[in-house]
């Protein structure tokens, strides 16, 4: 079975890690296109709970046997090039060296123009004039 971790920078607004762990919630709830059972758990950089490693050993305590990362950033940062990988490292070691996968940030998918232009369509309709 493959676990996924959406992984986020954290907020010391914990409604903001709220947030994540909804959409990982809804995620977890949803059919994957290509099938297979799945796992989701969030996972957070700082300031919030669980962390890389954490949310790996409850994936695994799930029976996940592979693991794919999905960074919830919108573009490639230093968080991404440098830290990322290395916690994914280490979390793999944590845990006799299990399969670790990171997938590239949310930059250049389609659905974040429409979520933009969703935006802007809201804001038109809350226009005052």
């Amino acid at each position: 079975m493959t676990g996924f971790i959406v992984f986020a920078h954290g907020s010391r607004v914990e409604s903001a890690n709220q947030a994540v762990r909804d959409v990982v919630s809804k995620m977890a709830a949803a059919p994957l296109d290509g099938g297979g059972q799945h796992v989701v758990q969030a996972a957070f950089l700082e300031l919030g709970q669980p962390d890389l490693t954490g949310a790996t050993a409850q994936l695994i305590a799930r029976g996940a046997k592979r693991i794919v990362i999905i960074p919830y950033f919108l573009t490639l940062g230093t968080h991404m090039q440098r830290d990322l990988p290395r916690l994914a490292r280490e979390a793999s070691r944590a845990h006799g060296d299990i399969e670790m996968q990171i997938t590239s940030p949310l930059d250049g998918h389609p659905a974040l123009v429409q979520a933009l232009l969703d935006r802007a369509a809201e804001a038109l309709l809350q226009d005052p004039r």
